[in-house]
């Protein structure tokens, strides 16, 4: 019985045993199967480090493929405290080489981490300091690469661009909205170390950083380079509070240029305040449009076919009454009877208001929100407001006067060019856009490509004809003519827009503006230009913004090779204004024949015989009345 009972409790004791071995060897095995991957990242990250190797950002580049955001390659200082013997001699001689005081390096170098940045002290050194501290070879010191954000051209596209912090982050602009895209991956260069940190010999392990995406704008950089050349000159000419343009293709929303001063350098932003950087005026600043936005009213009439322009009349006689407030013509004593062409072509306040009253406030309000005013538009920067628009439940008769010129509203840039935009393409409302497409440095493949996006159609292609035609009389024969391009058709509205502060119209305060288009029978291009306040010269949108319009769009026409039209409106003079005329067809022909025909320059004869054998400017080229041209006589 005894010996049973002994035999009983063996047994137990071994199954218990076997058991134990069976559960050791199963953990093993779990161990070394399924947990031997996570257990040994663990065990690695223990005795591992990593020397961080940045990343370059991604560029950013014009559609004719001109990098304006690039990187500069520089370096970085980097410290591993366990590794450093000799703590107050690196101390010391860092500080005196990065001039800064020995207490800050002190911070770095006596910290208890595995891997101290030097920052900011020691961050995108330039090489003849790392030159210097790379001869020190201490023990624990190490140079790393790192990108540095680089605008080759500094200013130009400040506000759209944006900027970077020390560390390659987007803080504004572009490089915000599209930081993901941008930021590239970094690598490292990956070593194992013992309990005190000291490098284990052949455990480099070096991992390749990848680079940001590249941004492709819809941006051309001479019509860019062109903008920005205008409005640096009229800020410096006007001692003007402020200037924005904006150029678009009216067919797809591509933003060709856009521009707002004063502006900032990306590279140097902390020399500038918050305001200065953030404030993109061309998509931020709302303000009363004046008189561009009669293009909307006179677009809204010829759709709902409220008046004839060529037949209808109106007579000014300088002011209108509108439930007893008196709506003046800039014109004093008015412009007399006129057909509503020729209200559009003279800018007549009292012809407008007949305008809106004809649509009446809900037609009226319909286009102007179907044209896309009181909402953002929705362009690809950050920023942008929304405007403010009158409730129609309490628009009244003035109400609906001021709004049928543009006053008494506020919108912004892109909302104005957006619209008009719509008005001469055919009617069709596009979302604008500046950035094309987002693609691999590397490979070129496409990760991202915005494309045109219609939002809706305003108005026939038949009424959006009727709209240009009006407007390229503006120009030929209207308040607009000194955006008047000899050669070519050009449509367009000048603005002049009585500032508002705390309620009150200010005295002598105006945002001069110009919308104006080419060609204007087949638009590829829209220019919008808004001058805040100039100085020392008379404020009308047609005697300052037009002929900077005028400048931008002669650079438009060279870069986008826009033929000349044998259909221009010719156009009617001002006393004061400079005439143009065209060098004519000559050559192999008799002088007698021709003087008449030269009798507007101031003519140059080399040469004997008495046929022209050459001519130079050549024929067709446009010169102002009384410019010199040279001729060679010949038998």
């Amino acid at each position: 019985m005894f010996n049973k009972n002994i035999h009983k409790k063996i047994k137990i004791v071994l199954l218990v045993i076997i058991m134990c071995f069976i559960f050791i060897i199963a953990k093993v095995f779990y161990i070394q199967v399924f947990e031997y991957k996570k257990l040994n990242i663990k065990a690695n990250n223990l005795w591992s480090r990593n020397l961080i190797i940045g990343a370059n950002r991604g560029r950013i580049l014009t559609s004719d493929n001109i990098i304006v955001a690039d990187n500069l390659t520089t370096v970085s200082l980097v410290v591993i405290p366990n590794q450093i013997k000799n703590k107050d001699d690196v101390v010391n001689d860092l500080a005196q080489i990065l001039n800064v005081n020995p207490n800050k390096i002190s911070e770095h170098v006596n910290k208890s981490s595995s891997v101290e940045i030097v920052h900011p002290e020691g961050r995108q050194l330039s090489f003849d300091i790392a030159d210097k501290i790379n001869a020190l070879n201490y023990d624990g010191v190490y140079l790393l690469k790192e990108g540095k954000r680089y605008y080759p051209f500094n200013n130009l596209l400040s506000h759209s661009i944006g900027y970077v912090g020390i560390d390659n982050q987007g803080l504004s602009g572009l490089e915000l909205k599209y930081d993901k895209y941008l930021t590239g991956k970094s690598g490292a260069i990956k070593y194992f170390s013992d309990a005190k940190g000291n490098k284990l010999e052949k455990s480099n392990v070096y991992v390749e950083p990848t680079n940001g995406m590249d941004l492709y704008l819809t941006v051309n950089y001479n019509i860019q380079a062109a903008v920005e050349r205008e409005l640096n000159n009229v800020m410096n000419k006007y001692n003007a509070n402020g200037a924005w343009a904006i150029v678009m293709n009216p067919n797809n929303g591509e933003i060709l240029a856009i521009s707002s001063k004063p502006d900032f350098s990306p590279t140097n932003y902390k020399n500038y305040s918050t305001e200065a950087i953030n404030r993109n005026l061309a998509i931020w600043s709302t303000y009363e449009p004046g008189s561009t936005f009669k293009i909307i009213t006179l677009a809204a009439s010829i759709e709902e076919k409220t008046i004839d322009l060529l037949n209808d009349t109106f007579y000014d006689g300088g002011s209108v009454n509108v439930e007893g407030a008196r709506i003046k013509c800039w014109k004093h004593g008015g412009h007399g009877a006129q057909t509503y062409l020729q209200v559009v072509q003279n800018s007549c306040n009292p012809g407008f208001v007949s305008l809106g009253n004809k649509l009446g406030k809900e037609r009226l309000f319909k286009y102007i929100n179907n044209f896309g005013f009181g909402r953002k538009t929705g362009i690809d920067l950050n920023g942008e407001s929304s405007g403010i628009l009158f409730n129609l439940d309490k628009v009244g008769p003035v109400e609906l006067a001021t709004t049928a010129f543009g006053q008494g509203i506020s919108v912004s840039a892109i909302q104005q060019i957006t619209a008009v935009s719509a008005a001469i393409n055919g009617g069709t409302l596009y979302k604008p856009y500046i950035v094309k497409r987002i693609a691999d440095p590397t490979t070129g493949e496409i990760v991202l490509e915005n494309k045109p996006e219609k939002i809706r159609t305003v108005i026939s292609s038949e009424s959006s004809k009727t709209v240009r035609m009006a407007l390229e009389t503006v120009v030929a024969y209207g308040t607009g003519r000194n955006a008047y391009i000899e050669g070519y058709r050009i449509g367009g509205k000048t603005g002049t827009a009585q500032k508002v502060k705390n309620g009150v119209y200010l005295s002598g305060n105006y945002i001069l503006s110009f919308i104006g288009f080419l060609p204007a029978d087949n638009p590829k291009a829209v220019v919008y230009v808004a001058i805040d306040n100039p100085k020392g010269v008379t404020q009308y949108g047609g005697t300052v913004s037009a002929p900077i319009a005028k400048n931008i769009m002669i650079d438009i026409i060279d870069e986008l090779k826009l033929p000349s039209s044998d259909h221009v409106l010719e156009k009617t003079y001002n006393w004061y204004d400079t005439k143009y005329y065209i060098i004519p067809n000559i050559i192999n022909k008799n002088i007698d024949e021709v003087k008449k025909d030269l009798k507007h320059f101031s003519v140059n004869y080399s040469g004997t015989g008495n046929i022209i054998k050459a001519i130079s400017p050549s024929e067709g080229t446009y010169l102002p009345e009384n410019a010199t041209i040279k001729v060679l006589l010949g038998n």
